[in-house]
């Protein structure tokens, strides 16, 4: 295989999913979104692996075998990370009984949301006490006004743009996987 072939731009493709997977990790943890947390930690373990094999001409691990009740393929995993991020899509949309405002992502541990909804591009936060009396301790009612991009568009082009990356990965995951195993075939004939 070339240099310019489909196992350097897998390599490419895992690479930037994984930075792109880290930076959305980033602000998940921000937000304190457990759900899309743990979908972000699979996610990174699954791509990591997938590079892994890519590297060291190991189709195995392209398709990706880990942890004995989480059998996971690269290939397999990319489909359920492209219906995580058609989830996500719909429900920072709406779409059906989702509401962007319940507590789902967030396990309903606690009451927190989006990092976006407070510091998207151009928002102005304001806090406001409750009560009057702004102490250390008191809890604060937060505007946000101004926003250029209101924070759901925020997500879902977030979640829009996984699924871009993941749709070629997939493709060239399996173009790599087929070309590893001519190699072996053609190989094993001789």
């Amino acid at each position: 295989m070339g240099c310019c072939s489909g196992r350097c731009t897998l390599i490419f493709l895992c690479t930037f999913q994984l930075m792109v997977a880290l930076e959305r990790q980033v602000f998940d943890f921000l937000g304190y979104q457990w759900a899309p947390i743990l979908a972000n930690f699979f996610h990174i373990i699954v791509v990591i692996l997938g590079l892994f094999g890519t590297i060291q001409y190991r189709p195995r691990y392209i398709v990706v075998t880990f942890f004995i009740p989480l059998f996971s393929q690269y290939a397999v995993w990319t489909a359920l990370w492209v219906a995580w991020n058609v989830f996500i899509i719909c429900f920072y949309l709406e779409v059906g009984d989702l509401s962007k405002e319940s507590d789902l992502l967030t396990f309903n541990i606690s009451a927190h949301h989006s990092w976006w909804s407070e510091h998207g591009p151009g928002c102005v936060r304001r806090e406001m006490p409750l009560g009057g009396i702004r102490n250390s301790d008191s809890q604060a009612y937060i505007s946000v006004m101004g926003c250029l991009l209101e924070y759901q568009y925020i997500e879902v082009l977030h979640s829009a743009f996984q699924i871009l990356i993941a749709l070629l990965g997939f493709v060239y995951a399996c173009y790599v996987i087929s070309a590893f195993t001519e190699e072996e075939d053609s190989c094993l004939r001789k």
